[in-house]
């Protein structure tokens, strides 16, 4: 990737973090340099990014096996390191993110793929994403949509998850699922080193917020968690193993994972 001067890639952007912790080589110095001194801060950090990835490629694997075929994902980062379309590459996916350098190297790695497509939108404006032309073409009449929200609404406000869980809900067709994330901890517990942490994401134009279970089973009313319920990441992929009471980070840091529906 070119590191020409600009104010886009010179302040480092959640997605291009992700995709250099993921290994990838779709980021800039300034994306690099916070990455590194994120974990430095947490240093489990690489291990939960790499599961959240993971988890996305579980999800669509099972999606695709009960039929769905379109798939709507926010807050999409760059489709790097075995994203939605490798796990089903028949099917048509939609990826939303605001940045628009992230787009637009999406669309690069993309190269043309005929099935996949961008929209550059903050999922805030989830009304006009909806109402977009891009996701009228794709989905017309038939809005039996699985649609991923992932490492995303930790970055929303409740009032703002609330509002994009119900939009999703009453545009879907009966039958859609969501598959989420929720990144938790104990909301009594912190250090100063997971502040420093939040504080970064804050540096690059974004709150953080840790959530409960309830608290996420609350906002993302009224999908309805499938049988599963909630589990683990680590539980999704049986991985538990691979995880010590350090990588929790001394604040009970975990990650879930669950399957709406819309009956």
């Amino acid at each position: 990737m070119s590191e020409q001067t600009n104010p886009s890639t010179d302040i480092p952007n959640p997605g291009r973090v992700y995709d250099y912790v993921l290994g990838g080589h779709h980021n800039f110095e300034a994306d690099r340099q916070a990455a590194d001194f994120m974990i430095s801060l947490l240093p489990s950090t690489p291990k939960w990014v790499r599961i959240l990835r993971q988890f996305i490629g579980e999800a669509t694997r099972r999606l695709v096996a009960e039929g769905f075929d379109k798939f709507l994902d926010l807050g999409s980062g760059l489709p790097t390191a075995d994203h939605i379309h490798s796990f089903a590459p028949d099917a048509k996916v939609i990826y939303v993110d605001k940045d628009p350098v992230t787009v637009a190297y999406g669309m690069q790695i993309l190269g043309g793929n005929p099935n996949v497509t961008y929209i550059e939108s903050d999922i805030r404006d989830i009304d006009a994403i909806l109402a977009s032309p891009t996701i009228t073409e794709m989905f017309g009449d038939d809005r039996k949509a699985a649609i991923g929200v992932n490492a995303v609404s930790c970055f929303l406000t409740p009032e703002e998850n609330k509002k994009l869980f119900q939009a999703l809900y009453e545009w879907a067709a009966p039958g859609s699922k969501l598959f989420l994330t929720v990144e938790s901890k104990n909301p009594e517990l912190t250090t100063p080193q997971l502040d420093q942490f939040v504080g970064m994401f804050e540096q690059m134009g974004d709150a953080y917020y840790f959530i409960t279970v309830e608290e996420a089973n609350e906002m993302v009313k009224p999908w309805r968690p499938d049988k599963n319920g909630y589990k683990t990441l680590a539980e999704w992929l049986d991985i538990e193993d691979l995880f010590v009471p350090e990588d929790h980070e001394g604040v009970e840091l975990e990650f879930y994972g669950v399957f709406l529906e819309k009956k």
